[in-house]
């Protein structure tokens, strides 16, 4: 591997300004060297792991060629916001239907109580619209996501390491989870929503690199304590817009995204305030609070807060559906929960929504009337996720605290009676085949991820490199939350948005397992070798549990040869 994970060092090469730092090696050199065709051969290298990716979602898409788990739900919202603008609610038989080639009839005609935001379903219906109402068409949004993911972990890497070989290695390792490829080949939430996150991080770093580069070309020598360090300079920050915009649109998916958003701003306020104590400047964390903070806090909350607005506008436009429909359920005259899973909630029968009762105003007073709709049905959504789902349970449901050891997978779909001579299954007396579609992480991955992060944090701490620090951080925002909610059916799939952290934390500890430098030494040999075998083992992982993520034809020894634990039936 050349080109391995390289210690921070000072800005790019260049004729260095009075005082500053002699030494230009590092991860931000490597970077700000590379000439066009070095950087094309990069970006080359990142677009053939993602072409792969793309390929391999792609094989039998189509396969099953039914609903499989909650597509039942999304697919047909997308559906209905296609066609009509907001979520309409389908008949009892609509799914059959639908297969059939019928998607005219199959409508009633309220609004659907939706429980997650509705990004996530403009996404497949964008793939409806151009392939029709299918199994293909409603999955192969989730297809497009997945692959694009591949190539913003590619770069990721690529930044953080300063090697071109670890940023594919990371894509590579992203392209072979089975996670991974099964949420690519659904339409599932979870990998949009993980694609939005990966991208807000993979913006906030480049915007650290950028902010880096401004604080240090403006202060080139380290001041006396008593100023703020450059200000006006970085009030533009391009790169934590659109980090704003990503995490809007991850929030827009599912709500679970604002834990990240909260840290990815913590994260920055820090960042500033590291760099400026560099500068010399004195209680440097208190001050950025104010001039790199607040510039955060616009950037990242109240951009990501109007595009979140913005993503409801079909449902704001149709506020008087669902204020006749809706504003009198069961979540809104909520008052308080149960004393038990046995008794009814505490409830309000004459609650509704204000607006329900108003008369309908006109101008920028319907608009704010629309609002305060949205906020109502909001606060009946956030019922039903916090309080009636207490009491329910499910086949498939996991504690997190097993999720990153892959406790408890998803079956998505599943033919247990293949008779002898159908569909492929040898025709002899005896003979038992069948198909799965199960949502696992490749075990290798997961496992050896696992004890990548607890590396991490050591390097973190033991080297004080924010880059070991990232992963740790970003995967146990996207896990620890989930440990409030064990009493209420979780799954093991809402993992997958700490999966790019996983990733990159292994690829950055077989960085540091390589070493830096190019020449040929006993540790660095070593360090080759066992990460060149743990890809090796991914990819046998990958290859041998591949029909269980496909829906591929198994007999039931074969099925059984992949199912290493109880717990994964």
């Amino acid at each position: 591997m050349t080109g391995t994970l390289t210690p921070e060092a000072a800005p790019a090469p260049g004729p260095p300004p009075a005082g500053a730092p002699a030494r230009r090696r590092g991860r931000r050199a490597l970077l700000a060297a590379r000439t066009g065709r070095q950087r094309l051969g990069d970006w080359g290298a990142a677009l053939a792991v993602a072409l792969l990716a793309l390929g391999l979602r792609l094989v039998h898409l189509g396969r099953p060629d039914d609903f499989a788990f909650d597509e039942t739900y999304y697919a047909k919202d997308a559906w209905s916001l296609l066609n009509f603008g907001y979520v309409r609610d389908s008949l009892e038989d609509a799914d059959a239907m639908i297969l059939a080639g019928r998607t005219d009839a199959v409508w009633a005609d309220g609004p659907s109580m939706i429980v997650h935001p509705e990004v996530g379903k403009w996404l497949i219906a964008a793939g409806e619209w151009a392939f029709g109402m299918t199994p293909f068409g409603w999955r192969v949004s989730a297809v497009v996501a997945g692959s694009l993911m591949v190539l913003v972990m590619c770069r990721l890497a690529r930044r953080m390491t300063g090697s071109t070989v670890l940023g594919c290695v990371a894509g590579l390792l992203l392209c072979l989870d089975g996670m991974h490829l099964v949420l690519s080949r659904l339409a599932l939430l979870d990998i949009f929503l993980a694609l939005f996150l990966l991208m807000a991080v993979a913006a906030v770093v480049v915007d650290r690199d950028r902010v880096r580069d401004r604080l240090e070309a403006r202060s080139p020598t380290p001041g006396d304590g008593t100023g703020w360090g450059p200000v006006r300079a970085l009030l533009w920050r391009p790169w934590l817009l659109a980090a704003g915009v990503c995490l809007g649109l991850a929030v827009g998916t599912k709500w679970t995204a604002l834990y990240l958003m909260a840290v990815v701003g913590v994260v920055v306020w820090l960042w500033g305030a590291g760099l400026r104590r560099r500068l010399g400047v004195r209680r440097a964390l208190l001050r950025s609070v104010l001039v790199d903070g607040l510039p955060a806090f616009g950037y990242l909350v109240v951009v990501a807060a109007v595009v979140y607005v913005a993503s409801w506008t079909g449902w704001l436009v149709h506020a008087e559906e669902y204020e006749q429909a809706l504003s009198q359920t069961q979540y809104t005259q909520f008052v308080s929960p149960a004393a038990d899973c046995d008794s009814d909630p505490v409830s309000d029968p004459d609650a509704r929504w204000p607006t329900a009762t108003e008369p309908d105003a006109s101008g920028l007073g319907e608009v704010a009337q629309s609002l305060r709709s949205l906020a109502a049905y909001h606060r009946d959504v956030y019922v039903f996720h916090t309080h009636f789902l207490d009491c329910s349970d499910h086949t498939y449901e996991s504690s997190p605290w097993g999720w990153p050891l892959l406790g408890r997978p998803v079956g998505v779909d599943a033919q247990l009676d293949i008779a002898p001579g159908e569909q492929g299954c040898e025709a002899r007396e005896g003979s038992d085949c069948l198909r799965q579609v199960l949502i696992l992480g490749t075990p290798v991955l997961w496992w050896g991820g696992a004890l990548a992060l607890l590396a991490s944090a050591v390097l973190w701490v033991g080297r004080r490199d924010w880059r070991f620090g990232l992963p740790v951080v970003g995967a146990l925002a996207a896990w620890l939350p989930w440990l409030a909610n064990a009493d209420r059916p979780i799954f093991v799939f809402y993992a997958m948005a700490m999966l790019p952290f996983t990733v990159l934390a292994t690829t950055m500890v077989m960085g540091a397992m390589v070493g830096p430098g190019r020449g040929a030494s006993t540790r660095r040999t070593a360090g080759v070798v066992a990460a060149g075998s743990f890809v090796l083992l991914v990819l046998v992982n990958f290859a041998w549990f591949w029909p269980i993520w496909t829906d591929g034809l198994l007999t039931n020894a074969e099925w059984l040869d992949r199912i290493w634990f109880s717990r994964w039936i």
